[in-house]
């Protein structure tokens, strides 16, 4: 398999690769649309372990190029690589799934105000990101990036928190310490997957990166989901739910995971990790279409604003990031300086 890109679609990316990464993350927010009627069946570790091996199996067709990719890798590629897949991947999904449990226990009415904390704390991910990128990859912020950054973070606050904004840091004080330290935990290991996603990229494939965020994933999904319900790790699976797997494994999966680290080998990690901010908005916007897409919650007009703030920020940093937005230090600035440009597939 020599070209999974078309060239007139790379150009494209190429473009606009921070609109391509909003893009991407939003197209994540797909898996509300498909989950549901699995979650009535099977347990979130079990629907992500065959979701990450249904993505998986369709870079089959790629093995012998991305093969002759990690041949040429360093340990601390490998190391990258790894981080993404076990942090990212695995571990930060089932954190995540955890901390929604304290907010939406079982047999109980919701808790709103661990909802609440469970949310606000979710938005703390592109900090994470801008810090992890300065640390990790040397990426040095002008004035430039804070005002759109600010924008972009403040938009996506209104659509999630519509109705009073304010609600989240009175209902925080009546929330979950072990909920708040799960959502911590993941959106931390999430911005790290940006992070050294990014770092990866510099001397792999996109294709190559996606494929082992979910190979190395899988090892460490089927131990978890194992430990988890042991004798009943396989129990509950049906013929009927594979249309379900096969949408979250093509669309918010494969398809989004690739268009995702395209754009993202174009494109500085710090904007990146705001862009993908493109996820919760998509995913609260998306609760307000009829059912089955949605639930039918209202369309605030504060909505709609913070839509049109988060869509313009991104627009204005992808306009920007070749004017100096992002300077580069240390490993990256050296790579550039020798001319090792990332790699394409």
């Amino acid at each position: 398999m020599r070209r999974t890109w078309s060239p007139a679609a790379g150009r494209l990316v190429d473009r606009a690769p921070l609109v391509f990464v909003a893009v991407a993350a939003a197209l994540w927010a797909g898996d509300a649309y498909f989950r549901p009627a699995l979650t009535r069946q099977l347990s979130a570790s079990q629907i992500v372990l065959v979701e990450d091996a249904l993505i998986a199996l369709c870079f089959i067709p790629a093995s012998l190029r991305i093969r002759h990719e990690l041949a040429r890798l360093s340990w601390r590629d490998w190391l990258a690589l790894a981080t993404v897949a076990v942090g990212a991947q695995a571990f930060a999904t089932v954190l995540f799934t955890q901390s929604l449990t304290y907010a939406f226990p079982a047999g109980a009415p919701p808790n709103l105000n661990v909802e609440n904390e469970v949310y606000l704390l979710y938005l703390l991910q592109p900090l994470f990101g801008v810090v992890l990128a300065r640390v990790v990859l040397g990426e040095r912020r002008t004035p430039l990036f804070w005002p759109p950054a600010g924008v972009a973070l403040a938009g996506v606050y209104l659509i999630v928190f519509p109705q009073d904004p304010l609600v989240p840091f009175s209902s925080i004080q009546h929330g979950q310490l072990i909920a708040a330290l799960l959502v911590l935990g993941a959106v931390f290991l999430w911005a790290s997957g940006t992070i050294f996603g990014r770092y990866a990229l510099s001397d792999v494939s996109f294709v190559t990166t996606a494929a082992m965020r979910f190979t190395l994933a899988l090892p460490v999904l089927v131990a978890l989901n194992f430990i988890s319900h042991r004798a009943e790790a396989l129990s509950g699976f049906s013929t009927s739910q594979v249309p379900s797997f096969l949408a979250i494994a093509l669309i918010p999966g494969l398809i989004a995971m690739l268009l995702y680290y395209r754009a993202l080998s174009k494109t500085p990690a710090s904007l990146a990790t705001v862009a993908e901010l493109g996820y919760p908005s998509a995913l609260f916007l998306l609760f307000s279409l009829p059912a089955p897409v949605g639930i039918g919650a209202p369309l605030r007009g504060v909505q709609v604003v913070g839509a049109v703030m988060l869509v313009t920020a991104v627009t204005v940093l992808n306009l920007v990031r070749r004017h100096g937005v992002i300077r580069l230090g240390g490993w990256r600035a050296r790579q550039l300086a020798a001319g090792r440009p990332p790699s394409g597939f």
